[in-house]
């Protein structure tokens, strides 16, 4: 089964790619590597998920933003190179939750992005190294923003 199989199968489609708000690049090769730079929970509307998790949101919230971020994500590396299945792994994951200073479950959050990429590269493909970590905002007042790296194949 090919990855857009995979994706019809878990009833996932992509949104489109949102574009770079500043100066950078959204996706960045070199050599085998496909890193990105920070990505938003961007709705399909335009609109973002915002708030700080645990104060404005619940923590189901956050994991729905990181999971919208993952979506964003996976959508800019289709976009850029064209084809999902030259994805060989995930590499690494730096998840940042827009928190008040005594939350305390940024990991869980992350897993909504982490739990995505799990069920479409599957456990030894779809799960790379990560960090997640609270910031006192982020752009936007978003909830949630990912960056981070894939392994494209030879």
């Amino acid at each position: 089964m090919n990855l857009l199989e995979k994706l019809s199968e878990l009833k996932i489609s992509l949104p489109s790619a949102p574009k770079a708000a500043g100066l950078y690049k959204t996706i960045l090769i070199q050599d085998r590597l496909a890193m990105f730079s920070g990505h938003l929970p961007i709705l399909d509307d335009g609109s973002m998920i915002t708030g700080q998790v645990g104060t404005d949101l619940t923590v189901e919230q956050g994991v729905q933003a990181a999971r919208q971020v993952g979506l964003n994500i996976i959508a800019s590396l289709q976009a850029e190179i064209g084809d999902l299945e030259r994805v060989e792994r995930v590499s690494k994951l730096f998840g940042m939750v827009n928190a008040g200073p005594s939350f305390n479950q940024h990991p869980l959050v992350i897993n909504g992005c982490s739990q995505l990429f799990c069920d479409i590269w599957g456990n030894d493909h779809g799960v790379g190294v990560r960090s997640a970590c609270g910031v006192s905002g982020l752009p936007g007042n978003v909830a949630v923003e990912i960056e981070g790296a894939f392994l494209l194949k030879e």
